[in-house]
């Protein structure tokens, strides 16, 4: 047994061109250009009884290749000589990095192949990459090394407050469809300037990245709805930079959309925001008169905190979807001014732990240090709407006396099962009182066709279906999928269509 351990010339056959692979083709997952994609992993196995040695492994464009190995722990891209135990299997590794711009082209399939031997006993497992060409947008480098960025404030000691990001320029305050943009650090929109976002746009944001609208800026996107549900040809897309199917659905991966106070006549149209940390972050002050942000046709999901969160802010939605989230789907703290119409607030979060209510109102705010700070609550008007998730409570109100506290639900949705009776006697939890809930549907069963992927159109058996007011299908006279509604029209952002 000793003699046999310490061993090292193993007596190897000769390779006869029998090796399996777990995979026919390796399939490396869409990236930008110059940006360096995922690992991907290829296993080759060993059936036979004998111990092999493959003469050669390696790209079929040898070094020209743009594909990189690593073969049982060996970088590079041409190996000779690799073995094999019997019955045994070794890891290849794969990864690309390629510059589309060479080939004049927005999307180029750039391909290859490992090949294990030559002659008779060639095998090849092709390699299929799609390379997509983007505007890229980051701040720029200072002399001194620093990367640009963006003052916010001072603090208490009265140090800037600053984030990595910049200004863009007024050549590129229009985003079109003709390629994706990627973003590093924070882009902002100056005073008097405004982005003004094209259908069919894509806006990829690196991790801690994001928009800001600094005071007087402005954001319009202008998404419609699209003929392909599928495709989304015309539906605005932001979300994270990370292209491969494994991060579809992983909140957190890029920072926020952040209306900073100041900004104004900010209006979105068909937009989907997902995978944020805060899908929109609306600061406003009470003194504009004109809406903070009016938003329509669009849907904010998979936050890891909170899909829209206003502060102090005037927002008008409808035909708005705000999904799972880490914390809350719609938080409207420090007052403001809100009204929402056949919208979807409905919260499924299964990512981890939630406490937090789908829904937040809230006049108060607490500070850092102790204390509160507080505003109005001038206005929370809800029409047909369904306010839902899975935990018992979904709506949180917290109410400072000293300050206003108005809101309202018509004709709306509400999952609210108080089962330890805590909120009982308390009267902003008074469903029986009119002017606060007229027309409450009180945990009814939405049948939405599949909360874990954010598909809120509701089921044939829907309490929501004809339970609306009037007025709204007269205010929003079609859903978000563009489906006439009938009075009286089902509430949420969807009307029920029999062959969802």
């Amino acid at each position: 047994m000793l003699w046999f351990s310490c061993r090292k010339d193993f007596e190897y056959a000769p390779n006869i061109g029998r090796l399996e692979f777990s995979k026919d083709t390796v399939f490396l997952d869409t990236v930008f250009t110059n940006i360096g994609s995922s690992t991907y992993s290829l296993k080759v196995y060993n059936r036979t009884g004998n111990d092999i040695l493959i003469p050669s492994v390696g790209l079929g464009q040898g070094t020209a290749s743009n594909y990189r190995l690593n073969v049982d722990g060996e970088a590079g891209k041409t190996f000779t000589d690799v073995p094999i135990l019997a019955r045994d299997s070794l890891f290849i590794f794969i990864e690309t990095t390629f510059d589309v711009s060479s080939e004049n082209q927005n999307e180029f399939l750039y391909t290859d192949a490992i090949v294990f031997d030559s002659g008779v006993n060639e095998q090849q497992v092709p390699l299929v990459t799609l390379i997509k060409d983007a505007v890229f947008l980051f701040p720029g480098t200072l002399s001194n090394g620093s990367k640009e960025s963006l003052l916010l404030g001072i603090d208490e000691q009265g140090n800037e407050i600053r984030i990595e990001g910049f200004l863009l320029e007024d050549e590129e305050l229009l985003f079109t469809n003709e390629k994706p943009y990627v973003i590093y650090g924070y882009a902002a929109i100056g005073d008097g300037k405004t982005l003004v976002v094209n259908a069919g746009a894509r806006v990829h944001f690196h991790e801690n990245s994001g928009l800001l609208v600094g005071s007087g800026g402005s954001l319009q996107v202008n998404g419609s709805l699209s003929a392909d549900q599928e495709l989304l040809e015309n539906e605005v897309i932001f979300e994270g930079d990370r292209l491969e199917p494994d991060f579809a659905n992983i909140s957190g991966q890029w920072g926020t959309i952040w209306l900073a106070p100041g900004s104004a006549a900010n209006t979105v149209n068909y937009l989907t925001i997902k995978n944020a940390t805060v899908g929109m972050l609306v600061e406003g002050g009470m003194g504009n008169p004109q809406p903070t942000l009016s938003i329509s046709n669009s849907q904010i999901h998979n936050s890891a905190t909170t899909n829209l969160w206003a502060r102090t802010s005037v927002i008008e939605g409808s035909n708005l979807v705000l999904g799972n989230a880490g914390n809350a789907s719609l938080s409207c703290s420090l007052g403001g001014d809100y009204v929402f119409i056949h919208s979807t607030i409905a919260n499924y979060w299964s990512n981890g732990f939630r406490i937090g209510a789908a829904l937040q109102l809230s006049n108060t705010e607490n500070v850092s240090g102790g204390g509160t700070l507080d505003e109005d609550l001038t206005r929370a008007e809800f029409l047909n709407c369904i306010i839902d998730g899975n935990t018992s409570l979904e709506l949180a109100l917290q109410a400072n006396g000293n300050n206003t506290f108005n809101f309202s639900f018509l004709n709306c949705m509400l999952q609210f099962r108080d089962t330890g009776e805590q909120f009982t006697g308390n009267p902003l939890y008074d469903f029986t009182d009119n002017s606060l809930y007229s027309g409450l549907i009180l945990n009814a069963e939405a049948e939405f066709l599949s909360t874990a992927k954010n598909d809120f159109r509701i089921g044939e058996n829907s309490a929501a279906i004809g339970a609306g007011d009037p007025q709204g299908s007269l205010a929003v006279p079609l859903d978000l999928l563009g489906v006439d509604r009938p009075s009286p029209p089902d509430l949420g952002a969807f009307q029920y269509v029999p062959d969802n």
